[in-house]
């Protein structure tokens, strides 16, 4: 992470009038590491907290290294002044999730959990699920119980990989939101991301379900993006016939 983007808003197209009209602030992989200067995390932070927005989801992969060399970092992203819920990627249970969370106090931590949204006095139904990896740490993926409560309408699915997005369609969920890819990062590795996830980044339309993919904020591997900005993106509803 070095400069902060600009901000991103996106138009999404949902069929439930309940969620007409919300705003949401879509973070992902944000790969803080030792080189995260504390600098970044409150430019991050304060640049966050002066925009509009109902609530804020950052989607899997807060850390690249272990929480120890980080806390200060995180201390500072825990002053986001809003809602903030999120879930594991893949990088955070590697480093260690349970000290990612003993950290994150003023978060809500999302995996295999659900939660209740009021918004404008209307019920919104949030659930998310743990990285795919998680079987590789004994954690259970409660796929069940996941996709009986996004059956409840309107509802909003996150999770750190596109390909989870069947959960969303199965369900009937209105929106799933997802990481991971950093949008290939570097071209053209798009190709190589393709050719394991369904979708790259940007905005998609399945069934009932409207996907998007975040490009996120962080690095994996070289610091270096090319052709796949980072992004911070507020995701605004609108209620339309999807076509």
């Amino acid at each position: 992470m070095n400069s902060i983007p600009n901000t991103k808003i996106v138009e999404i197209i949902v069929e439930n009038e309940k969620l007409n009209d919300l705003k949401i602030l879509h973070l992902s992989d944000l790969h803080i590491n030792k080189k995260t200067s504390k600098k970044e995390i409150l430019d991050l932070v304060n640049h966050c907290n002066n925009l509009e927005f109902d609530f804020c989801v950052i989607t899997g992969d807060i850390i690249d290294t272990k929480v120890k060399f980080i806390t200060e970092q995180l201390k500072i992203l825990n002053t986001l002044n809003s809602e903030v819920f999120y879930i594991s990627g893949n990088h955070d249970l590697f480093y260690g999730l349970e000290d990612l969370k003993k950290e994150l106090t003023n978060f809500i931590f999302m995996d295999n959990e659900t939660f209740k949204i009021n918004y404008k006095n209307e019920i919104i139904h949030l659930a998310g699920l743990p990285d795919r990896f998680s079987k590789f740490f004994k954690i259970k993926r409660d796929e069940k119980k996941i996709e009986s409560y996004l059956k409840n309408s309107p509802s909003i699915f996150i999770s750190h990989q596109p390909k989870d997005y069947k959960i969303a369609t199965n369900s009937d969920s209105n929106l799933f939101l997802c990481g991971h890819t950093h949008g290939g990062q570097i071209f053209p590795f798009h190709y190589l991301v393709r050719l394991v996830q369904p979708f790259l980044a940007g905005l998609f339309y399945r069934k009932n379900t409207a996907i998007y993919v975040n490009k996120g904020l962080g690095y994996w591997g070289v610091n270096f993006r090319y052709k796949a900005d980072a992004e911070i993106t507020i995701l605004k509803l609108i209620t339309k016939s999807v076509k």
